[in-house]
């Protein structure tokens, strides 16, 4: 067999996601830039929003879906007075109605509707598959109307709002912050909260500013990637330590579950798959470390169960032999 191409890079990164790209784009050009044998993305971002996109490389992968279950969060802009096909301004126009005289207090009160646990049949233009391929690309490529909404219905789930917030209100747009549970759509929510008002809305802006524990304040943009590229050469003579530098380690997705410190030899059984009798309380996320002798090595996640530390997910990490 051949070698893999790329290099063993774990970490992870929050991308700018620029409008425009799809999330596997970017999750290509961050693999191609740091030159990483394996990458993953966290969930995706739709074209037409921006904004935090983590991207895991390595073993960082093997936390993925942990940031896919994650709660997000959100600031947009809902345009009133017009439904478009899509959700959002990519879209038809739909027949659309007068925006009514509002203040903030009617706002308000058609806000706290959409607060708690809410249902929501996601959008026909969304990230969402059939047979492997999101509905948005099958849309554009001709799926009827019909067959995408039984797609949608299908997919009817409760989210929750943990936080809806007027940021500011202008006579046909509303500025929005929102905090929500992972499998929201916001478009969605967009559309229910027009035609409560009772005008109508779709989306004009969308952009993430939070997903798990990972913020904007962390962002690093495309560009500033490909200039660290182009400053690390090429080859053999390559110095990636710049990019390096940006990644963020594989625990920063679980700020907080607890550390179970292991010795030496009980990481080492515990990565042959054995598990380890312990006195420690039950717990059912936790996080492994080789702590032993000025080591300090993440291993992986697991569980504690009667005293006992079983594993869910462990690293390749090689320690020292005991």
């Amino acid at each position: 067999m051949g070698k893999k191409k790329g290099r063993d890079i774990s970490g992870i990164i929050v991308i700018d996601k620029p409008l425009g790209l799809s999330s596997n784009q970017v999750l290509q050009r961050v693999k191609r830039l740091f030159n990483a044998r394996k990458a993953g993305h966290t969930g995706a971002l739709d074209p037409q929003a921006s904004g935090v996109l983590p991207i895991c490389l390595g073993e960082a992968t093997k936390f993925s879906q942990l940031l896919l279950d994650s709660d997000k969060a959100y600031d947009t802009t809902a345009q009133l007075g017009e439904v478009r096909s899509t959700g959002d301004s990519e879209g038809e126009v739909f027949p659309t109605a007068q925006v009514p005289e509002l203040d903030d207090a009617a706002v308000e009160a058609v806000l706290s509707r959409f607060r708690g646990d809410v249902e929501q049949v996601p959008p026909m233009f969304s990230a969402l598959k059939m047979d492997g391929k999101p509905l948005y690309e099958l849309a554009r490529q001709g799926m009827s109307e019909a067959e995408m909404r039984a797609v949608a219905e299908k997919k009817r789930r409760t989210i929750t709002i943990f936080e809806l917030t007027l940021n500011q209100r202008r006579e046909t747009q509303l500025d929005l912050s929102v905090r929500c549970s992972k499998g929201t759509y916001i478009r969605t929510l967009v559309e229910d909260i027009g035609e409560s008002i009772g005008c109508g809305a779709y989306v004009s802006r969308l952009h993430r500013t939070a997903c798990g524990p990972y913020h904007s304040g962390q962002m690093v943009t495309l560009e500033a990637l490909e200039q660290l590229a182009i400053e690390a050469g090429e080859g053999d003579d390559a110095d990636f330590s710049a990019l390096d530098n940006l990644l963020l380690p594989p625990h920063s997705a679980i700020p907080d579950w607890p550390e179970v410190p292991l010795t030496l030899a009980e990481a080492a059984k515990m990565l042959q798959g054995q598990p380890i009798n312990t006195g420690l309380a039950d717990a059912t996320s936790v996080q492994l470390w080789a702590v032993e002798s000025g080591i300090r090595q993440m291993i992986g996640i697991g569980s504690v169960e009667g005293g006992v530390i079983k594993a869910r997910r462990l690293m390749q990490v090689s320690l020292p032999e005991v």
